[in-house]
């Protein structure tokens, strides 16, 4: 019974909580994600639970981990269970919440001469490594001296879009000149690449279009404009999920890389993600190997305890 006989419900604390801007080194820039540490298995376990903490913070996802002590015993990378959630559903691969994840566990879990992550994850086993900023960084508002993270990521395919999905592109592109229209080869996302990153930075979305397109949602790409220190602009937009437009989409990149590494005889670039909010990543192909590596930096604006 609380102070002026008011019945307060009892709650336990669950798990430490952060918000983290990912692919930014300023609050309040890149993408947001939640990162949630869990210390009781049965909560990694209850999708329902997951799901709804994912819509009450309604960031674009939600990262949820869970310490995984059988890497311990053999002195090998420390491992943490990861899965990622929207706030209307799960997803296979999330980069901008990995980056989130691993920079609350550099800074705030991890002893300091951890470089290394590994994450268990429903798209395998990913790896998160503290690395020097990368050469390209003068290209945003980066230096020495900060947390620079590599996220080791799978490669993914672009195919011609079957023409009978073609009529679904979205109609409200400002009159930009769509080039080519490809298809994610695993999430089945649309990627329409326009003639200059200006238009994809001005493109104003009709999100009702968007939502009757095939796929999961709409990326839109395009060549950075000369002198921006970038090799080019894109924006994803993915209302079905809940999330309108993603302010920066690490995973989407693992497509957009070895596809502009192709068309600009590239194996490291630069990418601009020209939401609101804005956003920079540092892309490395690894073709070999079919491993895209992601960098990019991270800021803790927020944590806390997680009740229920």
């Amino acid at each position: 019974m609380g102070k002026n006989g008011i019945q307060r419900d009892v709650v336990a604390v669950v798990v430490a909580h952060a918000q983290v801007d990912a692919f930014t080194a300023e609050p309040f820039k890149g993408n947001p994600a939640a990162v949630c540490l869990l210390e009781d298995a049965s909560k990694a376990a209850d999708e329902r639970w997951m799901q709804s903490v994912a819509a009450e913070f309604n960031l674009s996802d939600t990262a949820f981990l869970l310490r995984d002590d059988s890497s311990a015993a053999t002195g090998a990378a420390p491992r943490f269970q990861l899965r990622w959630f929207a706030p209307a559903t799960e997803l296979k691969l999330c980069g901008h919440a990995t980056l989130a994840a691993a920079h609350f566990l550099f800074t705030s879990v991890l002893a300091a001469q951890e470089t290394l992550i590994e994450f268990s994850t429903k798209s395998g086993i990913l790896t998160a490594r503290k690395v020097p900023a990368p050469e390209t960084a003068s290209a945003g508002v980066s230096g020495e001296g900060k947390l620079f993270i590599e996220l080791d990521f799978p490669m993914i395919d672009l195919v011609d879009c079957p023409p009978d999905e073609l009529p679904s592109i979205p109609e409200t592109l400002n009159g930009a000149s769509i080039v080519s229209v490809h298809k994610s080869s695993t999430a089945g996302d649309l990627v329409v690449e326009l003639s200059s990153g200006k238009e994809v930075a001005d493109i104003i979305p009709n999100f009702h279009e968007i939502k009757t397109c095939s796929g999961r949602g709409v990326v839109i790409t395009g060549p950075a404009p000369s002198g921006s220190g970038y090799n080019f602009f894109t924006r994803f937009f993915c209302p079905k999920f809940g999330v309108d437009e993603d302010p920066v989409c690490g995973s989407a990149h693992c497509a957009l890389a070895p596809y502009w590494g192709g068309k600009l005889g590239k194996q490291k670039l630069t990418a601009f993600q020209a939401s609101p909010r804005s956003g920079i990543l540092h892309l490395e192909l690894e073709v070999a190997g079919r491993r895209v590596r992601i960098q990019g930096e991270a800021i803790t604006v927020m944590t806390g305890t997680l009740l229920a």
